[in-house]
């Protein structure tokens, strides 16, 4: 079992490594989908509405600034600037695995501080699969309370424990454990991949167990078994460091998992290679409700409020002029875009059809 030190200790080797290290690998099949233009788009340019509604919210932004941290007081500044800019910005935010603070109570601070500094923001508690499994709903409320969060995401990250020196190994009785949340929590229930997609299989069961939304987590973006991998060769792990090496390739594109998982029930969020308000545009008209984003937020968060607000009105700026030579002056107009694919994206989706 994982002692609530080695816990808080790797929640900062994962930000030191994704903040130093080349951590991404594999394609999420973005630069295979191309947005039909419109030549005559019959719109207004600086009149875009960029604003959404997620499960019973109004939001200005389909951006989700997706989980990244928590659980060190090292991580609290930085929560901190992504808290303030999600309220500024009227995007939804997902905070990093609580499993820390629910161990160890004073490190509460580093996750707290968002609903501080964003008051009115949706925000996503987090908690994994596994240890839902192991402590029951009690520790979800918890972990909702411990925030005050709008809904919990409950994340799937069975590569990363594969591949992790430390990791539960051991996924039995899951299901059964987001089924028994669902039925007896009055909150959304999200359930959230971390970087190897969601087949329509597994989503077909999470909506029969009674989710609220699921986030794709596609391959193609971060790579937690590169991560992890590294984490092993800095401890002298050389046995799951070549497991990571071995799995770098592993999981299904963003693009191919959101084209699978849209179809068979609720709401939607990409994750998992998005690197631009463009890839946002590209993850609507394929059917996302919304889109999420955790690497390219990380350096300017870990930089200044500046930086990030900076990064983030650019990411707008593209989001808006691609609605705009779409002809879509809505988000609900860009779920109607119709889109090329290409590519070994193509391949894939024909192989699913």
């Amino acid at each position: 079992m994982t002692r609530p030190e080695q816990t808080t200790s790797r929640k900062l080797d994962h930000l030191r490594i994704c903040s130093e290290e080349e951590i991404e690998a594999g394609d999420s099949g973005f630069s295979d989908v191309r947005i039909v233009h419109s030549a005559l788009p019959e719109c207004t340019m600086d009149r875009i509405d960029c604003s959404c509604r997620f499960l019973g919210h109004s939001l200005s932004s389909p951006l989700f600034i997706a989980a990244m941290t928590g659980g060190h007081p090292d991580t609290t500044e930085v929560n901190r600037r992504l808290a303030r800019a999600a309220e500024h910005f009227g995007c939804a935010i997902g905070v990093g695995s609580q499993r820390a603070a629910l161990e160890r109570p004073d490190l509460i601070e580093s996750f707290a501080v968002v609903r501080e500094e964003a008051p009115t923001a949706f925000i996503a508690a987090n908690i994994g699969a596994v240890q839902l499994r192991e402590h029951g709903v009690a520790w979800a409320e918890e972990a909702v309370s411990m925030i005050g969060a709008d809904a919990i995401a409950i994340h799937l990250n069975f590569l990363q424990e594969a591949i992790q020196p430390e990791g539960d190994r051991d996924a039995a009785g899951c299901l059964s454990a987001i089924e028994e949340l669902c039925s007896e929590v009055s909150f959304p229930v999200i359930i959230k991949e971390t970087g190897s997609g969601i087949s329509r299989e597994t989503a077909r069961l999470l909506w029969n167990a009674g989710v609220h939304a699921i986030d794709i987590g596609g391959h193609g973006g971060t790579s937690w078994a590169r991560i992890e991998g590294i984490r092993a060769e800095e401890s002298d792990g050389t046995l799951q460091q070549r497991l990571g090496e071995d799995f770098i390739d592993w999981g299904i594109p963003t693009v191919v998992s959101l084209i699978e998982v849209r179809e068979t029930g609720g709401p939607v969020i990409a994750t998992g290679g998005v690197r631009s308000g463009v890839d946002i545009a590209k993850a609507l008209a394929l059917g996302a409700d919304m889109a999420g984003m955790a690497l390219p937020l990380l350096a300017p968060a870990m930089e200044s409020d500046d930086a990030l607000a900076s990064a983030i009105d650019h990411i707008h700026r593209q989001l808006k002029a691609a609605m705009f030579l779409s002809g879509a002056a809505t988000i609900r107009d860009m779920r109607s875009v119709r889109t090329y694919i290409t590519g070994e994206t193509r391949t894939m989706i024909q192989k699913y059809d």
